[in-house]
C-alpha cells in the first residue's frame, strides 16, 4: 500500500509504499490487550507492604475484662480496629510480572500499528529536523497538523535535541523505532513516523 509523506509544515512532499507484513497486519484486539496488560503489569514495583495483626509490636494481653465495663469485647489491641493495629488482609512484596512470548509482542505491535494506519491516525515524515532545540519549534509541528491529542514521535535513533524539545509538552512522548512497544502505539492517538523509522521497522519485521 502506499501512504502520503508530509514535511514538518503539514505540505505533502511525496509517497512511500509500505509492507502489508507490517502495516496490513488483520486487527487483533484481544492479542494487543494481552500484551498492553502484560506491559502495565511488569511495570509494577509490588513493594507495597503492610503488618498484620499478628506482626504488629505488642502483646496480645485482654486490655480489659470481659463484661461491665461499657465497651466492646477485645482479646487484643493488635487488632485493625485500634490504631496501631494490623492491618486486615495486609498487602505483601509479590511479582506482578507476567511473560509474553516474542511472536505474541510481535504480532500485537503490527497488529496496533496496522490499525492506526487504517483509521489515519499515523502521519509518516520526511524527516523530524529542528533547527534548535526549543519546545516552541515542536509546538509548531503540532499547530500545523492540528494535532491536540496525544503524540507519539518515533524516530529511527535517538536524538537530544528533540527529546530536550519535547520535555516540556507533556501530551507529546519520543521514542525509537527499536524500542517501540504496544503500549506506546495504543495509549497515543497520533503516531508519527519518519521514513527512516518507517524503513526499520520494515527491515526489522517484514517477512
Amino acid at each position: 500500500m502506499k501512504a502520503k509523506v508530509f514535511n514538518m509544515q503539514n505540505a505533502e512532499v511525496g509517497s512511500i509504499t509500505l509492507k502489508d507484513s507490517v502495516f496490513g497486519v488483520e486487527y487483533n484486539e484481544p492479542l494487543i490487550h494481552e500484551v498492553v496488560v502484560a506491559y502495565n503489569a511488569n511495570n509494577r514495583q509490588g513493594t507495597k507492604s503492610a503488618l498484620t495483626r499478628s506482626e504488629v509490636q505488642g502483646h496480645a494481653k485482654k486490655p480489659y475484662k470481659q463484661k461491665h465495663t461499657g465497651h466492646a469485647r477485645q482479646g487484643s489491641t493488635k487488632g485493625p480496629q485500634f490504631i496501631g493495629g494490623g492491618v486486615v488482609f495486609a498487602p505483601k512484596p509479590r511479582d506482578f510480572s507476567k511473560k509474553v512470548n516474542k511472536f505474541a509482542k510481535r504480532e500485537a505491535l503490527l497488529s496496533a500499528l496496522s490499525q492506526k494506519l487504517a483509521q489515519k491516525e499515523i502521519v509518516i515524515l520526511d524527516e523530524f529536523k529542528l533547527n534548535e532545540p526549543k519546545t516552541k519549534e515542536v509546538q509548531a509541528f503540532l499547530d500545523a497538523f492540528k494535532f491536540d491529542a496525544s503524540t507519539l514521535i518515533v524516530l529511527d535513533e535517538r536524538n537530544a535535541d528533540v527529546l530536550r524539545a519535547t520535555n516540556n509538552l507533556p501530551r507529546t512522548a519520543v521514542t525509537t523505532s527499536a524500542l517501540l512497544n504496544v503500549y506506546e502505539v495504543v495509549a497515543n492517538k497520533q503516531v508519527v513516523l519518519t521514513k527512516s523509522a518507517v524503513k526499520k521497522l520494515e527491515e526489522a519485521y517484514a517477512e
